[in-house]
């Protein structure tokens, strides 16, 4: 399985079987992207909460590649009103998809997106837990640091995480340090960083906190196999 990061929370899966899957794909207007909306391949996008920078183009990629959108029922349901194929979940809860096995998980942040100029809040934020092919991959979203990150870790043992280091809005690199204590990831990627001014951040930071051969910094395109 071979997944790679876009910047910002982006992130792309190919499963052995060639389905595609994109987590928050802010790609128009990242200037770390990259990625063309107008041509990425998707068959599932997972939207973690409806902030702008992981929304994205989640409407105009669905649109024009008929994905499926899975996501908290609130999101799931503002886009199944635009005529979109979706699946709505809710944190704690999981689902046995034909690619694999999806379960939303809590995250510490907010939801709320502008639509047509007015803001609408698009129930919580949530993370997720991927078990495909044998493997199991944790997109923390955006989130705080919270003490049931270890109860997280125990429903598999994590492959690879996902885990925002920008500080100010989310986690900042020591606490997602602390994250990896608790989750025990084979692997541990940093994301949301870097993207804007208030999130600038070393990832050295959070890589140098973590055991030798955990902390994984990736480049934008970069992509590892699991």
């Amino acid at each position: 399985m071979k997944i790679s990061w876009h910047g910002q929370s982006c992130v792309q899966i190919v499963t052995n079987e060639g389905k595609k899957i994109i987590i928050d794909p802010f790609i128009t207007g990242n200037p770390l992207s990259d990625l063309d909306a107008d041509t990425i391949e998707s068959d599932v996008i997972i939207v973690t909460h409806g902030h702008s920078d992981h929304i994205g183009d989640t409407e105009a990629i669905a649109k024009r590649t008929n994905a499926l959108i899975i996501s908290t029922v609130e999101i799931a349901d503002y886009f199944a009103e635009r005529g979109l194929e979706t699946h709505g979940m809710q944190p704690g809860g999981g689902y046995q998809f034909d690619f694999g096995y999806i379960k939303l998980t809590p995250a510490i942040h907010g939801s709320t997106y502008s639509s047509d100029g007015v803001a609408i809040t698009l129930g919580i934020a949530a993370g997720v837990l991927l078990h495909i092919n044998e493997k199991t991959i944790y997109h923390a979203g955006d989130t705080a640091l919270f003490s049931d990150m270890k109860l997280i870790g125990e429903t598999f043992p994590i492959d690879v995480a996902f885990l925002p280091i920008g500080d100010n809005y989310t986690m900042g690199p020591k606490d997602a340090a602390r994250a990896v204590q608790f989750l025990n990831p084979k692997v541990a990627v940093p994301v949301h960083y870097n993207t804007f001014p208030l999130i600038e951040q070393n990832p050295e930071d959070f890589t140098s906190l973590l055991k030798d051969g955990q902390g994984l910094a990736l480049n934008v395109g970069e992509s590892i196999k699991i």
